[in-house]
């Protein structure tokens, strides 16, 4: 992914929009990859201790999400805008503005989050027929990771927002890296009583977690202080523009709406999926987990294409990465279908791991093969839809994003699942089309331009 100069608009912002996308990507790469592997981990030892405890943080898991959501929405509209006013080459003040703004929004959001989470969690799981052991487990766990954890959450979300936002992705990598051993050590001490300690089980997992969200927002606090470019001043700066609240939040919230309909359509498709029986229930999940390491090259690359897109738009270089983009986009797509061609050749040992029943492995075979067709559709999304983000372009991605999960991929697979009887290859089919139908669309956005009147400076 070598860079040439940009030859246009080279005056400002170029020593940021010639900044080489193997040096944003690699570390954003290997972050994705560490996080699917810890969450991995996490799960394999949580087993070895309760079954139970399982289906607790599980089931716990989709509303640690929607507090991920929220905070999303700031970090990542902090993140576009604040990489646009660094490619136009902003004044300090503006840019420690955004960062001000953003740490505002934050605080309010995390302690309103903490204080529902303390006293809307026994309401919550009175919703739901849970044995005693189950649901003592899940308050635990949200209690203490949702509760105690908010603020923690919050504030790594952010700082890792404004860190990438500055070209430092490598930091948050090691910073990724560090947090996940910890996480991970605190779980063995937690649930195996190594060197006599007492086993705390869920209570611990939970407690691993927050140290390990502590630890890691002491860090970039630090990194953030030592790098005297990044303008990070929340004390004594005077007022805050109410322009720069409306600006990020104009970005973030479209884009965590369309994160939020991803979510539930892959919720009410997993229950039409149920319909089917535990085989394709587990057919279906044990594919989803295979194929989260075939596109976290596509993931990181879009993430990076993004952070990119918005430096060459505020610097005025919209030419030099209307071209690049497409180069982007083909190595993206390149590395997800390797990957996924890869794995179908290997897949024997791999389906192994996870069962041994010949009616799952037959299906999970079916499913990787129709994982090509996914695999190239998600890498053109992933890619392209992060280019017009960070361009500004925020709407037309979200809102079609929204009405392709519900109609072609909800509705597609309802038709092709269920009503025309192909079963979860069915349901599959229709989760692919949705994401190449969905990429072509974004790469012909792409191709319209239209999106270089969309900037945010």
């Amino acid at each position: 992914m070598d860079e040439k100069k940009p030859s246009r608009g080279a005056s400002r912002g170029a020593s940021r929009g010639a900044l080489p996308m193997f040096q944003l990507t690699l570390p954003l790469v290997i972050e994705q990859f560490l996080r699917i592997l810890v969450s991995s981990i996490d799960t394999l030892m949580l087993s070895s201790y309760s079954e139970k405890a399982v289906a607790a943080v599980g089931m716990m898991g989709q509303y640690v999400f929607f507090l991920n959501t929220i905070f999303s929405v700031i970090g990542i509209g902090s993140s576009i805008v604040l990489s646009q006013y660094l490619g136009a080459k902003k004044s300090e003040g503006e840019l420690n503005s955004i960062a001000k703004a953003s740490t505002v929004m934050m605080t309010v959001a995390s302690i309103f989050l903490a204080t529902l989470v303390f006293s809307g969690t026994g309401f919550l799981l009175s919703r739901y027929t849970l044995e005693d052991e189950v649901r003592a487990f899940a308050r635990e766990y949200f209690l203490i990771y949702g509760g105690l954890g908010a603020f923690f959450l919050a504030f790594n979300t952010l700082q890792a927002a404004i860190l990438r936002s500055y070209g430092c992705t490598r930091e948050t990598m090691v910073v990724t890296l560090i947090a996940n051993l910890i996480n991970v050590i605190g779980n063995a001490l937690s649930l195996y009583g190594f060197f006599g300690l007492p086993i705390f089980g869920v209570k611990g997992v939970a407690m691993s977690s927050v140290i390990s969200m502590v630890v890691a927002c002491i860090l970039m606090v630090i990194l953030i202080h030592r790098k005297k470019n990044i303008q990070f001043k929340i004390f004594g700066t005077g007022k805050t523009p109410g322009k720069f609240y409306k600006l990020i939040l104009s970005v973030g919230v479209p884009t965590a709406s369309e994160s939020l309909s991803y979510n539930i359509s892959q919720i009410v498709i997993m229950a039409m999926i149920s319909t089917l029986g535990t085989y394709a229930m587990s057919s279906q999940v044990y594919t989803q987990t295979m194929c989260r390491f075939v596109f976290i090259f596509a993931m990181g690359i879009g993430s990076a294409v993004q952070i990119k897109t918005g430096y060459c738009v505020g610097a005025g270089q919209t030419d030099f990465i209307y071209r690049k983009v497409f180069k982007y986009g083909l190595i993206g797509t390149g590395c997800s279908l390797f990957m996924v061609l890869g794995l179908n050749l290997i897949k024997s040992p791999i389906i192994a791991l996870f069962t041994k029943q010949p009616e799952v492995e037959e299906l999970v075979t079916v499913l990787l093969l129709l994982s090509i067709y996914l695999e190239f559709g998600r890498s053109l999304n992933l890619v392209f839809i992060g280019a017009l983000k960070g361009s500004g372009d925020i709407l037309f991605p979200v809102l079609y994003g929204i009405f392709s999960n519900w109609v072609i991929m909800v509705g597609g697979s309802y038709l092709l699942g269920l009503k025309l009887g192909m079963g979860v290859a069915g349901f599959w089919l229709g989760i692919a089309t949705d994401e190449t139908t969905r990429g072509i669309v974004m790469v012909f956005r792409w191709k319209s331009k239209r999106w270089m009147k969309k900037a945010l400076v």
